[in-house]
């Protein structure tokens, strides 16, 4: 028997042997992961930049995309080694920083989504008296909560992780570090660690949910009892909110069956897929939706692109 002190690495078996198709495969994930970053990181200076984009909405969006930044290089970096890699390895400690990086962007990735909904909660119920209630001290709070408790949580957790794991074996059955990937390595008792797992993960997921159940139910209620103005300012700023939460509550869910059950009769191709989409999705998609989707965005997004193809054209 071996404890997790003595695991110096860990072995990830979902890798296929592609031979030389390799070399395209890495090819088709750098070009993904260069536009996740180049699209986020451009919209996070667009909004930044902009006076106009300094309101509550757009500086959660700002912080939505600084966590798919996060989440993205979590994962793509390690992600190219092992591909090029014909001895898919990795040692215990970037490991353990992995499953908190994937842990991390998971939680504030779905607090963010909650602190946005009741923001438009506030702007659509509430709109007189919207300012009042969402101040910029107001902001900073739900800004620093939604990145500090995950921060902290789960520190906690990946430390308690490797300190009360005693493992069997080294072989995780994924292309990356994941936490119930190590406690089902276990060969001590290890329900004093799945329970805090699953204590902090649905702490995190009912009491985003709660909140963006209960400001929806509310805006539902007064978009059908008013204006059509009500109306089509609430579906126009509510549906890329709900296209991104639709779009990362699959993946995760898909992440979370596949990590508890034994999804062996299912292809290894389509269970890589599913336990890489909520990592590679919502980064790619949240910056694409809200960038055509709101003309607050999309308009200074646009002059953008004009004034760089300009400067373009001048050099040439």
């Amino acid at each position: 028997m071996m404890n997790s002190t003595q695991v110096s690495y860990f072995t990830l078996a979902a890798y296929l042997d592609t031979g030389p198709f390799k070399y395209l495969y890495f090819m088709i994930v750098m070009s993904l992961y260069i536009f996740i970053v180049s699209v986020n990181v451009m919209l996070i200076v667009v909004i930044c930049v902009n006076r106009s984009l300094h309101e509550p909405m757009y500086i959660f969006l700002c912080s939505l995309f600084v966590n798919n930044l996060y989440g993205s290089t979590g994962l793509f970096p390690f992600l190219l080694v092992q591909i090029l890699s014909d001895i898919h390895t990795v040692s215990a400690p970037f490991c353990f920083l992995q499953i908190y990086c994937v842990y991390t962007y998971g939680a504030v990735e779905y607090l963010n989504l909650a602190i946005m909904s009741y923001d438009r909660y506030l702007a659509i119920c509430y709109p007189l008296q919207y300012n009042t209630h969402m101040t910029s001290k107001k902001i900073a709070t739900l800004i620093a909560l939604t990145w500090l408790y995950p921060l902290i949580a789960c520190i906690v957790y990946t430390i308690y992780l490797h300190s009360h794991s005693q493992l069997c074996g080294n072989v995780i059955n994924k292309v990356y570090c994941d936490g119930h990937s190590i406690v089902k390595l276990a060969c001590s008792d290890s329900h004093l660690v799945n329970a805090l797992g699953l204590i902090l993960c649905f702490g995190v997921i009912f009491g985003a949910l709660i909140v963006i159940i209960y400001t929806y139910m509310n805006i539902f209620k007064v978009c059908f009892s008013g204006s059509k103005q009500t109306r089509q300012k609430a579906v126009s700023t509510c549906t890329p909110h709900l296209a991104s939460l639709f779009s990362f509550s699959v993946g995760a869910s898909f992440e979370l069956l596949q990590s508890r059950f034994n999804l062996s009769n299912v292809p290894i191709m389509m269970r890589i897929f599913l336990s890489v989409y909520f990592l590679t999705f919502p980064p790619l998609f949240n910056p694409v939706m809200y960038g055509l989707k709101m003309s607050k965005i999309r308009d200074p997004l646009a002059l953008l692109f004009n004034t760089l193809g300009t400067r373009a054209a001048k050099i040439n």
